[in-house]
């Protein structure tokens, strides 16, 4: 797809390594929770996957977001499990939570509607750029999904009037690339993933994130 190679995965794995041995400072691991105040912006199911993160380490001790497909919100953690900030996101058009194989090779003009579907799962994140030059966040490079600042030179999509209504619905129009607030990704996004690995959990939308990520009863 339209999107230059980003930085090698040899030095995706270093950031990660030395992201983790940043993140391992005394008293890290105990840090607590967001709190009841901060966690009322997610969801019941959103807020069940933050408890089970920090509850098991599973962010390794990385920074991590989460992608909520089903409230078009991404909520912003510390490597602690502090949330930090929350935006309305726009996701894939299409309802699904998994790529089309070799999606990733193919022109955004080769792509069909019901194709365009954002995946679920847990993805290490790497920094990376367009190839307008435009820093972006990959979430699955494989697949040429990314996290970047909403794009608007397509007027009749009307982007920003998605992003800013008061509902869910509208929230679906990309190829499979999540699309934040500019303001939001240049102080929450580029000072962060734009520098390191972080982990990115995009919730399911087909299934319960319990049975998809295997913490469920």
């Amino acid at each position: 797809m339209l999107f230059s190679l980003p930085l090698t995965r040899l030095l995706a794995r270093v950031a990660s390594a030395s992201a983790l041995c940043l993140g391992a400072a005394p008293g890290l691991h105990a840090a607590p929770p967001a709190s009841a105040a901060a966690t009322a912006e997610l969801s019941a199911e959103a807020g069940q996957v933050a408890q089970w993160i920090h509850r098991t380490q599973d962010n390794q001790r990385l920074p991590y977001l989460l992608i909520d497909k089903r409230a078009a919100r991404v909520h912003v953690f510390d490597a602690a499990g502090r949330l930090q900030d929350s935006s309305p996101v726009l996701l894939g058009a299409a309802r699904g939570d998994h790529s089309v194989p070799g999606i990733g090779e193919r022109p955004i003009s080769a792509i069909a509607p019901h194709e365009r579907t954002t995946p679920a799962g847990r993805f290490v994140s790497e920094p990376g750029q367009n190839l307008q030059g435009e820093d972006i966040v990959w979430i699955d490079y494989d697949v040429a999904v990314s996290l970047h600042r909403v794009r608007t030179g397509n007027a009749a999509e009307r982007r920003l009037q998605r992003l800013a209504s008061a509902t869910v619905a509208d929230n679906r129009i990309s190829y499979g690339c999540v699309n934040v607030p500019r303001a939001f990704y240049n102080r929450n996004i580029a000072p962060v993933w734009g520098k390191q690995a972080g982990v990115i959990y995009v919730l399911p939308e087909t299934q319960s994130a319990a049975s998809f990520f295997g913490f469920g009863s």
